[in-house]
């Protein structure tokens, strides 16, 4: 779990079912004082990625449970969570299973520290990878520093 502000898990915790039964994925929020005033920004994420009319869905379905909440904040946003955020959770993994992933690990693994390779899912706490020469490993999550979609431009 992301290390949050009180008010922002609390915000996590009232949108998690709605956002949930939306069949998005709430995968952060963030309560800050930005030169606008106090900002509550929900991150959702799905297979596929999200759009614009996904944040909105989630924005009208959320305002009104905020609005009755002691959170109080100045402007409400929903967000992606952006094609760099890390992979934490065995449902990142999960969600972006068959795509390509960057990887740092803490300590090297047959001499690599880093590779890309897609990710086939994962479960009790490791992630397996494969290949392109079709081996297949899997990863204790702790061990891995650092886990991003690899993105080719």
């Amino acid at each position: 779990m992301a290390k949050r502000s009180k008010l922002a898990q609390e915000a996590f915790e009232l949108a998690e079912p709605i956002v949930t039964d939306l069949g998005f994925d709430l995968v952060d929020a963030s309560y800050v004082k930005e030169s606008r005033g106090m900002v509550l920004t929900l991150y959702i994420d799905k297979k596929g990625g999200i759009g614009i009319d996904d944040c909105e869905t989630v924005s009208r379905a959320v305002d009104p449970v905020v609005d009755e909440s002691d959170i109080d904040p100045d402007y409400f946003e929903v967000s992606s969570p952006g094609l760099t955020r890390p992979l934490e959770a065995e449902s990142d993994y999960n969600r972006y299973e068959g795509e390509k992933i960057d990887v740092s690990l803490y300590k090297p693994l047959e001499g690599k520290k880093s590779f890309t390779a897609v990710i086939k899912g994962a479960e009790s706490g490791s992630a397996t990878f494969v290949f392109d020469n079709g081996e297949e490993i899997a990863i204790a999550l702790e061990d891995i520093a650092k886990a991003v979609r690899h993105i080719d431009f």
